[in-house]
């Protein structure tokens, strides 16, 4: 896992090309080859064709295979995982577990050491032991969704706990002027404590943020890469073993019986996913799964048995924004065996995550019906869908861990930061540019 402030899991230097591209080429040579008005057109249109004899199949192969020798497995640099070195020890204070825990039912913190490698961690529950904390890591969803339930000022005796009852706001805004008030209060916190903001969701899906009072985190925790502590949804990692996940040099083609699936929970008709869909299944037929709109439940069998037995999955997120790259890729892609179509923020963007030639970007195309042309065009050529899984020879994939792991790397942030203060003055302005 990426430490605090590291920015970049991958960044393309020698630009490799996409299957895609290649196709592109060899329409478009096909169509000057034509000579004929038409077929010009087509080509400034972006409307491109499909190579449809066996020979201009293979020509198209080969082309690929030129193309897409310089592709670049070795862009992706080694993880930094924790150092073997003993860390000094730290002590986290979860002060409510996200979304009331599992059914309402806390389970025991994980051990860093164990788990990911972080040792010196001692993780909290129990707030009485809030003086003892290093840091205090604020879930946001439960912050702005639940009563107003803030750690009370820290030394100040005239201020105890039957003068705060006294103090009943039935608004986030009451709760956070009182939260306002304790720090700035002398002493309102333990000395050197970190009170450590943490969020998952996009921008357009995080309430509440201009209510939150100016300087009351020192730190950020998402899967921003300029946050305080990075913990992206996932990322990819060099192969050391062939059992890891995913296995081996790709999906057996066989038991894929679909072309392209998608698994949604909340179907809003105003999202762009959902129009771009409402596009592409005039061109291509997509089996959609989920418990709203058309979906029909996922098998028994779970998604990603039934991901797998699709070429294509529709990895659209529910917003687009910078770095909000979530488990659809990572998880519901990638382990599953497909090829992610993407919808997200823009393709630079998720190539500074995974190699460019690992995903398809509907931005690469001028309409959803050249999308789903091209989906068809791979699903008759083997060999080159079989190129998107080319990553899979030489990189893993990690799925994060929630909550456990961004738990944990709070622990290594407070270990390795020093201790130059810092606040967050205006976090609503800075997670929603």
């Amino acid at each position: 896992m990426a430490p605090a402030g590291r920015k970049l899991q991958h960044e393309s230097r020698c630009r490799p090309s996409r299957p895609v591209d290649a196709w592109r080429a060899a329409a478009t040579t096909r169509g000057r080859c034509m000579g004929t008005p038409g077929a010009r057109r087509r080509a400034r249109r972006g409307g491109w064709g499909l190579p449809r004899t066996s020979s201009g199949l293979a020509a198209a192969g080969l082309l690929c295979t030129a193309l897409t020798a310089c592709l670049c497995w070795g862009q992706l640099p080694p993880l930094p995982w924790a150092s073997p070195a003993p860390q000094r020890p730290v002590s986290v204070l979860l002060w409510w577990e996200p979304f009331g825990g599992r059914g309402g039912h806390s389970k025991p913190p994980p051990d860093c050491s164990l788990r990911f490698n972080i040792s010196g961690c001692r993780l909290l529950t129990d707030r009485a032991a809030y003086g003892e904390a290093q840091a205090v890591l604020f879930h946001h969803r439960d912050l702005v969704k639940g009563p107003p339930d803030w750690p009370p000022p820290w030394g100040a005796q005239e201020r105890t706990d039957e003068a705060l009852e006294l103090r009943v706001f039935d608004d986030q805004e009451g709760a956070v002027m009182l939260a306002r008030e304790a720090l700035e209060t002398t002493g309102s916190r333990p000395p050197g404590q970190r009170w450590v903001w943490m969020n998952f969701e996009s921008p357009s899906h995080t309430p509440g943020l201009r209510g939150l009072a100016k300087d009351l985190f020192n730190w950020t925790l998402s899967y921003r890469t300029d946050s305080d502590i990075f913990v992206p949804y996932g990322f990819l990692y060099p192969r050391s073993h062939p059992a890891e996940q995913p296995s081996g040099l790709g999906p057996p083609l066989a038991r894929k019986r679909g072309l392209v699936a998608w698994v949604v929970s909340h179907w809003n008709e105003r999202q762009a996913r959902v129009r771009y869909y409402h596009q592409l299944r005039r061109h291509v037929s997509v089996d959609v799964f989920g418990r709203a709109g058309p979906g029909q439940p996922v098998p028994a069998v779970g998604l990603l048995h039934t991901v797998a037995r699709y070429k294509f999955y529709l990895a659209f997120e529910n917003s687009q924004h910078v770095d909000y790259i979530t488990e659809k890729l990572w998880r519901n892609a990638f382990l599953a065996g497909a090829v992610p179509v993407v919808l997200g923020p823009d393709r630079a963007n998720y190539e500074r995550f995974v190699p460019r030639g690992s995903f398809i970007h509907v931005d690469d195309f001028p309409s959803a019906a050249s999308l789903a042309a091209y989906l068809l065009f791979l699903d008759r050529n083997v060999a080159v869908y079989r190129r998107y899984f080319h990553w899979r020879r030489s990189y893993a994939v990690h799925i994060t861990s929630f909550w456990d792991e961004p738990w944990c790397q709070t622990c290594r942030a407070v270990q390795t930061s020093g201790d130059q203060p810092k606040s967050i003055h205006n976090l609503a302005d800075w997670f929603q540019r």
